[in-house]
């Protein structure tokens, strides 16, 4: 009996490795069989979501920021984690697993640009936040609004153009008039960003990619 428990234990560690690599590889199709298969094994879904998709989305966030992969490796191993976590929701509400934290996400108004802010969205769903994205062209009024109905821990701001940066000020002020500032940390980020900007709007965190901006979200979040 104990032969066969430590079998059927190897057999699922090696799957939840496997969905990890095959995330990786941006193998959409497979990550979803072998999330599925691993479930019909009675593994844990938090298990499946932790040691099999995050665990493989957070090899491709470090990888990405040592410039050893880049933005379309990034786009194509968050379309298979999100096809994986498309399976494995039903499983994680019923047995009741919570989000990490809460962001809510946005290019700031009069900047189109979304790149940048979708792959932030990409690494924090990596890191098992939930994300409210808003889009392009949001309103410090949105923001904070979003912020609001969504008890959210963080907003996150980004911004491609010199002329659009002084709306992410604007966020910091209402959600200071608002009186949420305390419960809400405040990232910004995007090309003309400095860490000098963040600190002269008093915004909580500038980084500048991606990767560390998820990371830094986390810790915001479980401190």
């Amino acid at each position: 009996m104990d032969n066969q428990q430590n079998n059927g234990r190897n057999f699922i560690m090696s799957i939840l490795e496997d969905i990890s690599a095959a995330l990786q590889q941006g193998r959409a199709p497979k990550v979803k069989e072998m999330v599925q298969q691993a479930l019909d094994q009675g593994e844990d879904p938090k298990a499946v979501l932790e040691q099999g998709l995050l665990a493989g989305m957070s090899v491709v966030g470090e990888k990405f920021k040592n410039n050893e992969v880049f933005v379309p490796e990034v786009l194509i191993a968050a379309r298979a984690m999100n096809a994986g976590v498309t399976i494995l929701k039903p499983y994680l509400v019923q047995a009741g697993v919570e989000s990490k934290g809460k962001a809510v996400i946005g290019t700031v108004k009069g900047d189109l640009h979304d790149i940048g802010k979708n792959l932030v969205k990409m690494m924090l769903e990596g890191k098992g936040l939930t994300v409210i994205d808003l889009g392009v062209d949001v309103s410090a009024e949105q923001f904070v609004q979003a912020a609001i109905e969504n008890e959210a821990d963080l907003i996150c701001c980004s911004a491609l153009l010199t002329t659009t940066m002084g709306e992410m000020k604007s966020v910091v002020e209402l959600a200071t008039e608002k009186g949420i500032r305390d419960k809400v940390k405040i990232m910004i980020g995007g090309a003309p960003i400095t860490q000098s900007f963040c600190d002269s709007i008093g915004a909580d965190c500038y980084t500048a990619d991606a990767a560390s901006a998820a990371e830094e979200a986390l810790k915001f979040c479980v401190a």
